[in-house]
């Protein structure tokens, strides 16, 4: 699916954090109708960077590498800069190692917004400013939700906008096969309400609705998390969300049991699940969604994030084969139409002039569509235009992004680890085999409580 380095380019290894070297650029600029020329022109125009290095450590290897480096060659072209970017298999570890040390990058892009959080506590974060703020809370859909993911306490406990969004990725779908669904005459469903509709007929006519792993070796239980945090999304407003996160409000509050609840009513209902519901804390959740392509189906639909496709059978083609829908909010609720996704955001660890030109580019169209007409990249941004993208799901998941009314990063990896990425995983499988959930919700909070 990703596109390799255009053919005669000269490349340097970046993950030794060699200066970038690569002149060429993916689309040529002026000759695409579908990228906006004028901001890279006019962003070219304002910014002179001859003779300045910016280094820049991020998360993305091997053919994600091809990727970003395809965005960085624009960059380097309009402002002369020269580029180096370094990775690193463990590059969570490692800027926390660099920063300590006094030598971190200029720019470091990272997609934990808790590992951010402790680097802006201890004083390594340059702030971006409310400019960068107020542009993210007018430009990006839900900026506000965006603008507030990127703001931390600094070392003096002020909060501050810090990290800038780049690079989204969505969680809230749900996948099918539309000659599944015409075959047995279903509707794509709007609202939750549907949703449980479309269910309930499923079962009705002799056929299971849902396929449901939550195997996943040692992380086992953690798709469950993400099926509790899109029901709270969708039973309660986000400040409860955001509260739930930080244990402001406790695990064991009626209103997390109940989305707990909300999540059993799929999967522990026999008839619902492939397998029954005993099957899904064993299923494995790459295994999960072959039901969809048996034949006869084993299931008609299965909510996953939107790498879920690395898992389809080979050969099939997205949008054709198999598609997808918004995972939907309940009509009666009233709560917009809630993202659940993650992400990656750029902050500063060495100010430099060059580094918050960095954060300029960031803001222009062109920054976002070259990217986005290749592979792996949707972004919130209003003003990148949609057709840029490589091919049609690409554009309905950027659509979906963009049609948000709020959006939530991943909850269990704001937690702390022992919670979000520990008692929360094995709580699900203890819930999903039976146990009530508010037993499992008490004893993931006498964990939290032991931590304080």
């Amino acid at each position: 699916m990703r596109n390799s380095v255009t053919a005669g380019a000269v490349v340097l290894i970046f993950s030794t954090g060699v200066a970038f070297a690569d002149d060429s650029l993916k689309f040529i600029p002026g000759e695409d109708a579908r990228f906006n020329w004028a901001s890279y022109e006019d962003f070219k125009s304002k910014h002179d960077l001859s003779g300045q290095e910016l280094s820049i450590f991020g998360p993305w290897r091997g053919e994600d590498q091809d990727l970003v480096e395809s965005m960085l060659a624009y960059f380097k072209a309009a402002t002369g800069a020269t580029i180096k970017y370094s990775s690193s298999e463990n590059y969570e570890q490692q800027i926390v190692i660099d920063t300590q040390a006094g030598s971190p990058p200029n720019i470091a892009i990272l997609p934990q917004p808790g590992l951010i959080a402790n680097l802006a506590s201890k004083g390594f974060l340059t702030p971006l400013g409310d400019p960068a703020a107020d542009w993210i809370k007018e430009n990006y859909a839900a900026g506000a939700d965006w603008a507030d993911l990127g703001s931390f306490k600094g070392k003096d406990g002020e909060p501050a906008f810090y990290a800038f969004p780049y690079k989204a990725d969505v969680k809230s779908l749900v996948w099918y096969l539309p000659e599944n669904f015409e075959d047995a005459g279903y509707e794509v469903p709007t609202t939750m309400e549907e949703l449980k509709e479309l269910t309930d007929l499923i079962v009705e006519e002799g056929e299971t609705p849902w396929c449901i792993g939550l195997g996943s070796g040692g992380a086992t239980g953690w798709p469950a998390t993400d099926w509790v945090e899109e029901m709270l999304l969708r039973t309660q407003t986000p400040d409860v969300y955001d509260q739930w996160v930080t244990n402001q409000i406790a695990f064991d509050d009626p209103r997390i049991v109940a989305s707990i609840e909300e999540f059993g009513a799929f999967a522990r209902n026999d008839s619902y699940v492939d397998g029954g519901a005993a099957a899904v804390a064993s299923t494995d959740f790459r295994d999960s969604p072959k039901g969809l392509f048996a034949s006869p189906p084993k299931c008609y639909l299965h909510r996953q994030a939107s790498f879920i496709p690395s898992f389809f059978p080979e050969g099939t083609v997205l949008g054709e084969d198999v598609d997808f829908f918004y995972f939907p909010a309940y009509a009666e609720k009233d709560l917009g139409s809630p993202v659940l996704g993650a992400g990656t955001l750029a902050v500063i660890t060495k100010d430099s002039p060059a580094a918050h030109v960095f954060i300029e580019w960031l803001q222009t169209p062109i920054a976002h569509e070259v990217w986005m007409a290749q592979s792996g990249f949707l972004t919130p941004f209003k003003g990148a235009n949609t057709e840029a993208y490589a091919n049609e799901p690409l554009r309905k998941q950027g659509e979906i992004l963009l049609g948000a009314t709020t959006f939530r990063f991943d909850g269990s990896d704001l937690m702390p680890g022992k919670i979000g990425a520990g008692v929360f995983w094995t709580a699900m499988i203890d819930y999903a085999g039976g146990k009530p959930a508010a037993e499992v919700a008490s004893e993931i909070q006498t964990t939290w409580e032991s931590l304080k």
